[in-house]
């Protein structure tokens, strides 16, 4: 297959015209490898084929930019060598725009180490039915400081579409994830925006994770607000043994052992089995050797949210949606709290000190289920809102 092909660096036009595939892959490789502070890399629209990673090391400002996520797409379907479709390491000042990776061999768009990286009207996607097979991660910003992800689009990860992990000074807004397990995860990262986002068809929507045995141990200050979080019902196709096969199908938003995380304005519909859950790690069953990790969540705020479910019950087949749904049937509160407490947390009448408590407040359609899951879920029950009007402020 022939292709035309410009690549503008700078002032300087490379034009390749009637290159094979292959040598399309080496061109824009070389590109990356010899661009200086300040290039623009331009992919003109079409369909590229590649076989290896793509790779972006210890640059300074540098712009890849594509005509649109619709338009100019780098497959990586046939790909041979290399555990990601892009790889960018070590670098500052990145900015990855108006282009699609498709079916990458591992992860889509892989980025460590980076101070200020953008993605923006990028999507990634797996474009067979979704699968175990398929990369783990869509987009994945790790150890990064100043993340932003805007107008992009995520689709058949199997583990999360749109991911940042051990970063800090986080934007994600304007973007989509479907046909994911996690749609947007957000894990042992601290000072994250996650707004004006749609989240749909995932098995869960929105996720805020913290994880021992990682080098950044604690997350927090993470605000996700004004997001439409909807119909997250798609079976769980994660491979066994990661910790995202563990999210119940219809999960909406799911918080695990975060801290200072705020939920507020979001339309959280239709997730069957999970509207917002907070959980310990304890609960996960997996066993703890991290000994500077804190598995307790505390310090969660939730208001002002809309909660609508379709009637029926939960559609979920792990251990913890069948507990839930011998209990409750049909009628499974929204917001399920497995009621484990850091009792250093606690003051001398076990209530909560200050700014630490978990308060659930002012929402549309409240309801609350303590899961007790420290006595093996004997007493669980629906709870009084007013067990849960505190603040963290």
């Amino acid at each position: 297959m022939k292709s035309f092909v410009l690549f503008f660096i700078g002032t300087i036009v490379f034009s390749m015209q009637g290159l094979a595939q292959a040598d399309v892959q080496k061109k824009l490789q070389k590109q990356l490898i010899l661009a200086e502070a300040g290039a623009v890399i331009e992919i003109p629209e079409g369909v590229f084929e590649f076989t290896n990673t793509l790779s972006l090391e210890e640059k300074k400002k540098i712009t890849i930019r594509g005509k649109g996520m619709n338009k100019t797409k780098l497959s990586f379907k046939g790909q041979t060598d290399g555990a990601e479709g892009i790889r960018v390491s070590n670098c500052d000042d990145i900015v990855l725009e108006g282009f699609s990776v498709q079916d990458a061999k591992g992860d889509a768009i892989k980025t460590m180490h980076v101070n200020n990286i953008t993605f923006r009207d990028v999507k990634t996607e797996w474009t067979g039915a979704p699968g175990p097979e398929n990369g783990g991660y869509g987009f994945y910003p790790v150890q990064c400081d100043g993340v932003m992800i805007d107008k992009c689009e995520a689709m058949g990860a199997s583990d999360a579409g749109i991911y940042v992990g051990q970063s800090k000074n986080i934007v994600v807004k304007n973007s989509k994830a479907y046909y994911n397990v996690a749609g947007i995860e957000i894990e042992n990262s601290i000072h994250a925006e996650v707004f004006n986002n749609e989240a749909y068809q995932n098995t869960g929507g929105v996720l805020v994770f913290d994880l021992p045995d990682l080098v950044q141990k604690k997350g927090g200050d993470v605000n996700v607000h004004d997001n439409y979080i909807h119909d997250n019902n798609f079976p769980n196709f994660a491979p066994k043994g990661n910790i995202v096969a563990s999210v119940p199908t219809g999960t909406g938003i799911l918080i695990l052992a975060s801290k200072g995380i705020n939920i507020f304005k979001n339309k959280i519909i239709n997730n069957q089995s999970v509207s917002t859950g907070i959980i310990s790690y304890f609960t996960t069953g997996k066993p703890i050797k991290d000994k500077l990790y804190d598995p307790y969540p505390s310090a969660i705020s939730i208001y002002d949210n809309q909660f609508e479910r379709q009637v029926g019950r939960p559609v979920s087949a792990d251990p913890l949606g069948m507990i839930v749904s011998k209990r409750f049937k049909e009628n499974t509160p929204h917001i399920i709290y497995d009621g484990i407490k850091n009792k250093a947390l606690l003051d001398a009448n076990g209530n909560w000190t200050a700014g630490n408590c978990i308060s659930i407040i002012n929402n549309t359609n409240q309801s609350i289920v303590n899961l007790d899951a420290s006595n093996l879920f004997k007493d669980m029950a629906i709870v009084p809102n007013e067990m849960f009007n505190c603040t963290n402020k």
